[in-house]
Parts: C-alpha cells; structure tokens; sequence
C-alpha cells in the first residue's frame, strides 16, 4: 500500500498514569511525565476521514502506549486496537498511519516507536453522555473521562495555541475509570490525568 493522502477528523480522548495534568502538553516532551514514566491509552473517534480511495469514517481505534522516560527521547512502546468493522483496507491504512509510516501528523510514532506490540480487531465504542467520554473495548479497557470545570463552571478548562503534536487545544480531564488489560499490561489510572482533543490529523 503505497503512501497517498489521508486525513482523519473526529475526536480523542487519552488517559495516563500522571497524578496531575500531564507535563508533556506543554513541554513537549522536554519534561518528564510525573511519575517519571508514561502508561497511556487512547480512543479515537473517526468521524470522516480517508486513506486515498479507503473510507476510515465512522471507525473507532484503541492506542496504548509506554515511554520510559522523556517523551522526546523515544523507546516507545505501542499496540494498536482497530474496530471490528473496519474492512482489510482499512485495517492496513490505520496501521500504516498509526506506525508512522503515512507521513503526516502520526509521522513521529515511526521515529520514536521501538516495539510495535501488533494490531487487533476488536468490537471499540466512543460515547458521549453529558460531557463524559465513555470508551469501551470488551475486556480490554473500560474508561470514562471528564473535562475538568474553570472558573465559569459551564466551560471547560482548556489549553489552546500550542505546539502539541497530538491537536493544539486540549481540554483538561480526569479519568472518573480508567482500567486497561492487553499486551501482559494491567493499569488502573482512575481518578488519574485525562486529555480530551478534536482529532484533526492529516498526511502524509
């Protein structure tokens, strides 16, 4: 599958280990994450989105990933869920973009990425119920953030105009339940910090 112009717009939502909001934001990289190491997961919502003549919209994904230090330093480690819907084109276009091999936004995770753990089909759900991102793969992670509320209790507390390579505004949540089991890893991250963003990325 050769590299052709993808673009994928919808939203994400990602929930770590960091006690408190997570430092890469707005170092970009260039500060350790809380615990001196990063566990994450992340759900995607494709709402429209393509790989060449591939349709990708109305898909779900599943990310996990560890760092074992500085984000900028690379070693990452990552495993990849794909809807159970997607058909094979599309299960072979996510995987290209989500290693980094599209170009692009997600160009990065082939630079720093070390281990690949694979790809699995999976049923995945990304709900919204008030302002609550519920993301669900069966046995695998069951999570529920929510944004964190400002001043003006009726918004959200968000950072905007930054470098962060994932969007350049993020709405700062917790995770109310945040547990994931795949890959030998078992993480519970509730009451951890949680980033919710427009997916908006592009390539290559």
């Amino acid at each position: 599958m050769s590299d052709q112009g993808w673009a994928m717009k919808g939203e994400l939502v990602l929930s770590c280990n960091c006690t408190v909001f997570c430092p890469c934001v707005l170092s970009l990289g260039g500060h350790p994450p809380t615990e001196g190491y990063c566990q994450t997961w992340a759900g995607f919502r494709i709402d429209a989105g393509h790989f060449g003549e591939v349709d990708l919209s109305g898909l779900n994904l599943g990310l996990i990933m560890e760092i074992p230090g500085y984000m900028s330093r690379g070693n990452w480690t990552a495993g990849l869920f794909i809807d159970k819907r997607a058909s094979v084109y599309a299960v072979k276009a996510l995987t290209r973009i989500f290693t980094g091999k599209a170009g692009g936004t997600t160009s990065l995770l082939s630079i720093l990425v070390g281990k690949f753990l694979g790809v699995e089909q999976v049923p995945i759900s990304y709900e919204t119920r008030d302002k609550t991102r519920i993301f669900q793969i069966p046995k695998i992670i069951d999570g529920a953030v929510t944004p964190v509320p400002g001043k003006d209790r009726e918004k959200d507390t968000v950072i905007s105009n930054s470098e962060y390579w994932i969007a350049p505004e993020i709405i700062v949540a917790k995770s109310d339940k945040s547990k994931m089991r795949a890959f030998g890893r078992n993480w519970n991250f509730a009451g951890r910090s949680a980033e919710i963003c427009k997916l908006d990325w592009r390539g290559p």
